[in-house]
């Protein structure tokens, strides 16, 4: 919808098109001084129009921000930068002043400013009703004057079809005396200081005298408060803050603003708030999980998948691949490098312990770039990150597809079932796709930040292709959410957005996927098809991100909703505009597929966001991760864990047998480091295989290990011995329990306990439960808490 358009419901086509050109009258939103074009050298940005064609906006007030702030690095006088989201924020707070005035003085009541232009000169003289207006086009030249349509006198006395524009003058006269009052825009004085103007010409007498004109008048509409008090009322009301004046405005002109304009007003807060959140830092919120009032806007009627009889009772170990052969080789005192190397004997103890699942974490091959960049930011040793991938066959220095197939048959005859991630939101930077369908990726034709750079090292190993990363990364100064991709025969250049949750800084070695792309939703579900035909259990890394609700959050934002990714809230869409896009939920699709084509696949998801009961009662997964047991645990947290089981039971009880139960993951700190080695640590684990659901075990975690392995290791970095002891006590107290995981698998006969004390009060430290299976119970007591 054009800004036209979008007024249309509330002024006369007349009034519209004045409306259009106050707008462009300075295209930025807030005014900018002659000066200031001369010395940011604007003209050449002004006069080119072409130069933004197709772009949000936005667009040129960040380039403004960013020529802005070149100067000022170069500059012994100025050591204050502006933030290109608070600008634009400023410009819509600009705009919407400007809008009042324009729908009361030519909609409300017609022709006034008119009158209040003539009792000035009646009251005031000549000098104070006409010297400033000339002035004010001198220091502050309109649109049409700088790109040389007219020159100052033109513009001042040319008329449109509501009059002369001497009105349009006066009118960003009030504007440009409300901005130097407002202590909000001061880091933009420097951008429309009015010194000059108030030297040249009394224009402050020419605002008061209006200002006493006004306020004899009728209130505004809606307002209900004289024109320039309503103009000053956001300044009052949060004279400090930026996004308090847009919110004030929001909260009450709402009946006299346009649809269109509340939407842009809202898309402009989301711009804000993208630049105050802080991504990556913090604690978990340890909030009681309760599944009834997780809302995500559409139907969830109860739709869970059966299990094969064999994937109740899954017990799953983690293993970093690379890892695990390095350590292998040492303990067999042997080069054991292929997934066809590892020993009989090892897969004889994972199955004498009692493990059915073997994670493989890294076992796809990876994207080069990934290598690359980690390896010039100064880990000469690292490998590519196991996340971002080149394609989803078997790396090739783990000996490739037929190592995995006798690794795979060798599990099969000890009844071990192999599981491997497929991460659907996005590939490696240098990838397959990235490289032959370009199309695919969320993208834009041009950087969405003015200030990226591209000069670094290509990090393409196929020559039809050249893919640089912004050069911020390379020097610690920035994390750009786009990296480029040039083709190399077109010269056609995109800029494709990084993979990104909203929560940590982008991910530079990845690519994000467009899910509104049927073409994209199709070729991830043929791939996920592949994978299960391969791997009896998939783990679908960072599920949640493409629910409905949360990649729209992400990606194309409803105004209001946006802030998680910079740049997103520009390319944001109606949930009815996304709906008829991506009608249906993509998990929806994928566990359907998967059921009809390849059905006997256990489906994993690692969803966070209160999105757990969601994925695996209306989505259909068999699985879904239970970060809070893992984290209030450790916490002694034991009232909000209890509480938590208790809101699931009542929800629904099926929803916990399909909880996965870990005390440690790959991108948290070691089970030994948060849960010691004592007591503590095997009660907890008594009961993660004792509870309903899947229990999953980390890597090294049986052997005490507590070296955190990163994505990229090509080994085990620490010296760690394994801690015999421990390994003995898991086989004494906690691998007895596995061998009888069909007592404790199920929901149906689970029952979870108040433990009362003898004084009659429930002690929240202690879980009590019980459980039962054919002839087979078991009553289960843990007090987690050292009283």
């Amino acid at each position: 919808m054009t800004q036209d358009e979008s007024m249309s419901d509330q002024l006369n086509t007349d009034s519209t098109a004045l409306e259009h050109q106050l707008r462009t009258y300075f295209p930025f939103g807030i005014q900018v001084s002659q000066r200031t074009i001369e010395w940011l050298e604007l003209r050449d940005l002004l006069s080119s129009p072409g130069e933004i064609a197709g772009r949000p906006e936005s667009y040129i007030v960040r380039k403004l921000a960013a020529r802005f702030n070149e100067r000022v690095a170069q500059s012994r006088h100025l050591d204050t930068s502006i933030k290109p989201a608070e600008l634009i924020t400023a410009g819509m707070i600009v705009e919407l002043l400007r809008y009042l005035v324009m729908h009361y003085c030519f909609r409300q009541k017609p022709g006034i400013l008119r009158d209040g232009l003539d009792w000035t000169l009646a009251n005031r003289g000549e000098t104070v009703a006409e010297k400033p207006l000339p002035e004010f086009v001198r220091l502050y030249p309109a649109l049409d004057i700088v790109q040389g349509r007219l020159n100052g006198s033109e513009y001042l006395h040319s008329s449109d079809s509501l009059g002369t524009r001497r009105e349009a003058v006066a009118i960003e006269m009030i504007l440009l005396a409300l901005n130097s009052m407002n202590r909000a825009f001061r880091p933009f004085t420097t951008l429309y200081d009015d010194t000059d103007l108030r030297r040249a010409a009394p224009y402050p007498i020419l605002v008061n005298s209006l200002e006493e004109f006004f306020d004899s008048q009728p209130a505004v509409d809606g307002i209900g408060l004289s024109l320039y008090k309503a103009l000053k009322a956001p300044m009052e009301e949060s004279p400090d803050s930026l996004d308090g004046q847009l919110d004030f405005i929001r909260r009450n002109w709402e009946s006299i603003l346009p649809q269109g304009m509340i939407r842009r007003l809202m898309r402009i807060r989301d711009i804000l708030h993208e630049e105050w959140i802080e991504r990556g830092f913090g604690e978990p919120l340890l909030d009681v999980l309760d599944l009834r009032s997780a809302q995500f806007g559409y139907p969830e009627p109860e739709a869970f998948s059966r299990d094969a009889d064999w994937m109740s009772n899954v017990v799953l170990i983690a293993k970093s691949v690379y890892v695990w052969l390095d350590q292998l080789s040492k303990k067999y005192q042997r080069h054991i490098r292929y997934l066809s190397d590892i020993p009989d004997e090892e897969l004889d103890r994972l199955a004498r312990w009692h493990f059915t699942g073997l994670w493989l974490i890294g076992i796809w091959e990876r994207s080069t770039a990934s290598r690359k960049i980690k390896q010039i930011m100064g880990n000469p040793d690292a490998l590519s990150s196991a996340y971002s991938l080149y394609d989803y066959v078997i790396a090739n220095d783990l000996g490739g597809e037929s190592a995995y197939e006798s690794l795979r048959e060798r599990c099969r005859k000890r009844g071990i079932r192999l599981a491997a991630d497929m991460v659907p939101n996005h590939v490696g930077i240098y990838s397959k796709w990235v490289v032959e369908h370009p199309e695919w990726f969320i993208q834009s034709s041009y950087p969405p930040f003015p200030v990226y750079q591209y000069n670094g090292q290509n990090l393409s190993e196929d020559g039809r292709t050249v893919l640089q990363i912004e050069d911020g990364y390379w020097d610690h100064r920035d994390a750009a959410v786009v990296f480029k991709r040039i083709d190399s025969h077109t010269g056609d250049t995109r800029y494709i957005y990084h993979g990104n949750d909203g929560t940590h800084m982008p991910w530079n070695d990845t690519a994000q996927l467009n899910f509104l792309n049927p073409e994209v939703r199709e070729a991830v579900i043929q791939t996920i098809l592949h994978v299960a035909r391969k791997f009896s259990i998939i783990r679908f890394d960072a599920a949640m991100t493409l629910a409905k609700k949360h990649y729209q959050r992400l990606w194309f934002p409803q105004p209001g909703d946006g802030g998680a990714i910079p740049s997103r809230a520009e390319h944001g869409m109606t949930r009815e505009q996304f709906d008829a896009a991506m009608p249906k939920e993509f998990w929806r699709e994928v566990v359907d597929r998967v059921q009809q084509e390849v059905p006997d696949t256990l489906l994993l998801a690692e969803a966070f966001w209160l999105m757990e009961g969601y994925f695996v009662r209306t989505l259909g997964m068999h699985r879904v991760y239970n970060s809070a047991f893992m984290n209030m645990l450790k916490m002694e947290e034991n009232s909000k864990y209890r509480q938590t089981i208790k809101n699931v039971l009542e929800f629904s009880p099926e929803v916990i047998k399909r909880f996965v139960n870990f005390m440690n993951n790959p991108d948290e700190k070691t089970a030994v480091e948060q849960f010691g080695k004592g007591d503590k640590y095997f009660g907890v684990a008594m009961m993660m295989v004792t509870m309903p659901g899947l229990p999953m075990f980390g890597h090294g975690q049986v052997e005490g290990f507590a070296e955190k392995y990163g994505m990229e290791y090509p080994r085990a970095y620490w010296e760690e011995q394994v801690d015999e002891e421990m390994v003995h006590r898991h086989e004494r107290e906690i691998f007895p329990l596995m061998q009888r995981r069909h007592l404790f698998s199920g929901a149906s006969n689970f029952a979870f306990f108040d433990f009362i004390t003898p004084e009659g009060w429930v002690d929240e430290n202690v879980f009590a439960y019980s459980n039962r299976a054919g002839g087979d119970r078991a009553l289960i007591l843990y007090n987690n808490s050292y009283n």
